[in-house]
């Protein structure tokens, strides 16, 4: 299964620097759609995010953060950064295959294994590229096939009946759904299930 996994991380990353590459000539210092960081701010969260959650998978840790942040170059120009994120979704594709079974690691939001960080990595990937695309008028949605599983996998709570990428989005509290309102404040369940 992990390998599946490390597939969809793969695919993740490729999806959204394919389409971050439409939009290289745009004003990235403005606010990403929805958060307090630019654009191009948030292109180096999701890389620090990706990177942190393949360095907790293989350095195993039961209680902390690891010491290693891997931030982009803050000088490099928007192709250069786009090859950074895909460099950061191999590595935990890399890692996420690698990991046997048993290998639990820390996070706050819930000890997690393999398939757990490779699902927290395509929130972070699919969700922010949604964010920054909205920002500079790309019309793109995270694509369904990459959804529903990190949806099935962390979060347990999601309303039935909707399209995976409305599930997705409303469950990180980026719109609201029928029934459902919006949510205020959020957060995914990692711990193995």
């Amino acid at each position: 299964m992990n390998g599946s996994w490390s597939s969809l991380v793969s695919s993740a990353a490729s999806e959204c620097t394919q389409v971050l590459e439409k939009a290289i000539d745009q004003d990235w210092s403005r606010n990403a759609a929805g958060l307090e960081w630019t654009c191009r701010q948030t292109l180096d969260h999701m890389a620090l995010g990706v990177v942190g959650y393949a360095g907790l998978l293989i350095a195993q840790p039961a209680d902390r953060y690891i010491t290693l942040f891997a931030s982009l170059d803050p000088r490099a120009p928007i192709p250069a950064c786009l090859e950074g994120l895909r460099i950061a979704g191999t590595v935990l594709a890399w890692a996420v295959r690698e990991a046997t079974p048993d290998v639990r690691a820390w996070h706050p939001w819930g000890h997690s294994d393999g398939p757990g960080f490779a699902a927290m990595g395509i929130v972070e990937l699919v969700v922010h590229t949604h964010d920054i695309a909205r920002a500079l008028g790309l019309d793109w949605v995270p694509p369904d096939w990459l959804c529903d599983p990190a949806v099935e996998r962390l979060f347990p709570d999601a309303p039935a009946g909707h399209a995976a990428v409305d599930t997705l989005l409303w469950c990180t509290g980026r719109i609201a759904l029928a029934r459902a309102g919006r949510r205020e404040q959020w957060q995914w369940h990692g711990r193995v299930r």
